[in-house]
């Protein structure tokens, strides 16, 4: 099963059409057990951090999520949650990737809107992806560059358009919105 982490905010509509056009059934879930017993774990986001911070806290799920043993892919709000601290809401997150999530300045030039190729490294995530390819953003904050970095993007400066480390992924652009690179993302991510 693939289940899709239900905390009160995220773009959970388009990423199980994305899923229903590859023929893969999903659950959106806050249910523990069900969330620790899933094959894949999928963590959509659109937001504000501090707002789904205190609804993860309220689902006990921030104590969750870090725990998971399978294979988890962080989309856009749900990947800057994986890192340590975001500066939106001036908000502690939960810790998994080592690094912070900045608002992107001047404020002028956000949010940083459109189609993006991204420096790849050999992340099995891109496997067949070439960083000629184009993803769709939607932002005003970004995850510094770190350790875990697994794709950079360039817009206003470099910034983690992909993180990785052990079991979780993370993806600050809309792999469901990118067409058929986007899918082929997610077919990667389901294949691990």
């Amino acid at each position: 099963m693939i289940a899709l982490i239900d905390y009160g905010a995220g773009n959970i509509r388009s990423v199980q059409n994305a899923l229903a056009r590859l023929g893969v059934e999903s659950k959106l879930t806050n249910d523990a057990q069900e969330l620790q017993q899933a094959d894949k774990v999928i963590f959509p986001g659109v937001g504000e951090a501090s707002f789904a911070m205190n609804q993860l806290q309220e689902q006990q799920l921030d104590r969750l999520i870090p725990n998971l043993q399978q294979p988890v892919l962080g989309i856009c709000l749900g990947m800057q949650l994986l890192c340590n601290y975001s500066e939106e809401g001036s908000t502690k997150t939960l810790g998994i990737f080592d690094t912070t999530v900045k608002e992107f300045e001047p404020k002028l030039n956000v949010p940083h809107t459109g189609w993006n190729s991204c420096k790849l490294t050999s992340s099995s995530l891109f496997q067949g992806i070439k960083s000629s390819d184009d993803f769709y953003f939607v932002h005003s904050f970004y995850a510094e560059i770190c350790d875990a970095t697994s794709a950079t993007c360039d817009y206003i400066q470099p910034f983690s358009a992909a993180l990785q480390k052990d079991n979780f992924y993370g993806v600050q652009f809309h792999p469901e919105k990118s067409a058929e690179i986007g899918t082929k993302l997610i077919q990667n991510f389901l294949e691990l």
